[in-house]
């Protein structure tokens, strides 16, 4: 598929053009194909010094959002001969202070993701060493600068990008003309990276970072993000001004940058947020639902208020012309959005199912909810989840991972001492739980950073969040023996980084769905994160569906994607759209109650400081604000799905 690099468009006089993105951005459909085609830029240029016989000296980067290059770079050495021997990379940074054997550090990070897997000479590979005394520092940071201007700079610089616009860890404030140095890391930068370091107290306060200027020194520049976190940030970088709150967009001063992105980290771009206002369209039913609900919104009149003028004065004159009056458009858009709102998630039985978002029949469903984590369908559809066994269905709920690496030590200590306090008190001789408690925490008091969870200490963390889950399904009310734990295989790796997804992982999937042959499938379908959890969950499941949906049972079966706690679909998405009440909404959180371990200091917190209740609930309230400005029924909150289709 060919990449989206236009950034014009037309202003209100015809013919001229205005240029909104200041940066040349590709936007490809996933960030799969985004890496592929990076992937290949560096290989050519590799193969083209290796033609005039120099050395391809690389800028790289570590974080999510280059594993994917990476990877396809592993694969093009393994399988077509690309050789390294004539590459020397030099890296962004690394964390201060950073043994380079710990499980943190960019140096282990670089080795398992490429280094150890093609022919790149050890001595031609560098990273910022994060063990420096202080005192050397400052000369260090200039060797390392020294070294790269010593063979000639840098060819090609890949970069990511941070929520906050820092690229390498040139935080909000490094100056244009900055060089490599230590610095101390935003809170923000901090808090996202928590859940790499179990924590927000594990990630280190500084890092060495190669500087703006040596960034901007080189020949080639591109930067990397995926996923609807980064939209912001992109939108700034690219078509904001140049500013020090987000170092990205010195980039606007490079001669050869291009900014790569997938449709999810290009969706606050003006050609992608407002096409309409940049060049022709395709009045579709799709956009014309994103242009009228964008248009309602920020004029803040319900649709059935707005006017003609309201449509010539924003830049969507022509949608009028197509179509006739604003007042057919409004009613056809409001209707749309009021037939996806329905307190029937699994189908009304005995109705009209015309204009409901699911079929009246069969009238008592077979429902199959995966939940990636132990916690994400009382998060993420706990209202949802409750209406479907309140109405009569069959819901089963398949816990897709143990979720084992999210529980505090400390958490996993308490469990451990419980049960040997259980045997001591009902006189229960078991000397090996008593030996598991010791050896588990003599290996917490004493664990380094370069080691990673006992499989033991794994399998405990693992069985206090089953009891967790379980404890969910029987406050909403069904039985366990419906709750399936699939502990899928490429989760368990003891770490946040997880192995791809296997054949084992695919079938395990597979013999579930044959087992309960459901009428709906819900699965999780926010993929800011191509190697988070939640999309490799998805493709388990994708992979699954595709395997089984020629069997007879699965012409009758629609899949539904949710939503969790960091973000929801837009509003012109939404498909269905499922209310709560007050005391549903407090019923729902009872339920994330139930995931003790997941409250009063969540491990892995992400950006967001607040507790998982409070996200979801601010979720399902927004969603259901944004039904209520747009002129529909106003309702104490929602949960919001997205039918995905074979």
């Amino acid at each position: 598929m060919q990449a989206s690099s236009n950034g014009k468009g037309t202003s209100g006089t015809k013919g001229q053009p205005i240029t909104y993105e200041k940066i040349p951005t590709q936007i490809f459909a996933d960030s799969k194909e985004a890496s592929n085609a990076v992937a290949r830029e560096i290989a050519d240029l590799i193969r083209q010094k290796q033609k005039e016989n120099k050395p391809c000296v690389l800028g790289l980067a570590t974080g999510s959002s280059p594993k994917t290059v990476y990877a396809i770079l592993v694969r093009m050495h393994k399988e077509e001969g690309l050789s390294f021997k004539n590459v020397i990379s030099f890296n962004l940074d690394e964390y201060y202070q950073m043994e380079p054997d710990s499980i943190y550090s960019y140096h282990r990070f670089m080795k398992e993701q490429l280094f150890n897997h093609v022919d790149i000479p050890k001595e031609n590979y560098f990273l910022p060493d994060g063990t420096v005394p202080p005192a050397l520092l400052r000369d260090y940071c200039m060797s390392y600068e020294n070294k790269i201007n010593a063979v000639g700079g840098l060819d090609f610089q890949l970069l990511g990008i941070g929520g906050n616009g820092h690229v390498g860890f040139n935080e909000p404030g490094s100056l244009i003309n900055s060089r490599t140095r230590l610095i101390t890391l935003d809170h923000s930068t901090r808090v996202a990276a928590g859940m790499e370091f179990g924590g927000l107290h594990n990630v280190p306060r500084k890092a060495i970072t190669l500087g703006i200027a040596p960034i901007l020194n080189a020949r080639r520049v591109v930067l990397l993000a995926w996923g609807e976190r980064k939209a912001s940030v992109i939108r700034g970088a690219v078509e904001g001004p140049v500013t020090e709150v987000n170092p990205a967009s010195y980039l606007q001063a490079h001669p050869d940058v291009t900014f790569v992105v997938d449709e999810s980290a290009a969706s606050e771009l003006t050609r992608i947020k407002t096409p309409w206002a940049v060049d022709s369209v395709i009045w579709d039913n799709k956009m014309i639902k994103k242009a009228v609900t964008h248009l309602s919104l920020s004029l803040k009149k319900p649709i059935l208020k707005l006017t003609d003028k309201d449509y010539n004065d924003n830049g969507m004159s022509d949608l009028l012309a197509q179509y006739g009056a604003g007042y057919e458009i409004n009613i056809n858009v409001f209707n749309q959005l009021q037939h996806t709102i329905t307190g029937w998630p699994g189908g009304k039985a005995n109705a009209d199912d015309t204009h409901r978002p699911e079929r009246a029949q069969p009238a008592k469903k077979r429902v199959l909810i995966f939940s990636p984590h132990p916690d994400d369908d009382i998060i993420s559809m706990g209202g949802t989840f409750q209406r479907l066994v309140d109405q009569g269905h069959e819901v089963h709920v398949a816990y897709q991972t143990s979720g084992n690496i999210a529980v505090a030590d400390d958490e996993a200590l308490r469990f451990i001492d419980f049960v040997v306090d259980f045997n001591k008190g009902f006189h229960i001789d078991s000397p090996d739980t008593n030996k598991l408690f010791l050896d588990a925490k003599e290996f917490l008091k004493h664990t380094k950073d370069s080691e990673i969870d006992t499989p033991e200490i794994r399998k405990v963390k693992g069985l206090l969040r089953r009891g967790e889950a379980k404890a969910t399904c029987r406050f909403v009310g069904i039985p366990t023996s419906q709750a399936h734990f699939l502990d899928m295989p490429f989760y368990e790796t003891g770490t946040v980084q997880k192995k791809p997804i296997g054949e084992d992982d695919i079938r395990i999937i597979e013999n579930l769905i044959e087992e309960v042959k459901p009428h709906q499938i819900y699965a999780a379908g926010d993929f800011a994160d191509p190697h988070g959890t939640h999309k490799v969950c998805w493709d388990a499941i994708e992979a699954a569906l595709q395997r089984s949906k020629h069997k007879n049972f699965m012409k009758d079966c629609w899949v539904w994607l949710y939503r969790g706690a960091w973000a929801e679909w837009d509003i012109y998405e939404i498909e269905m759209a499922v209310p709560m009440s007050p005391d549903q909404v407090l019923k729902k959180r009872q339920g994330i109650f139930k995931h003790q371990s997941q409250k009063d200091g969540v491990v892995f917190q992400g950006e967001d400081s607040r507790e998982f209740w409070q996200r979801a609930e601010e979720r399902n309230r927004g969603t259901a604000l944004l039904y209520d400005s747009l002129g529909l029924a106003e309702y104490e909150a929602m949960e919001a799905f997205v039918r995905w289709k074979f």
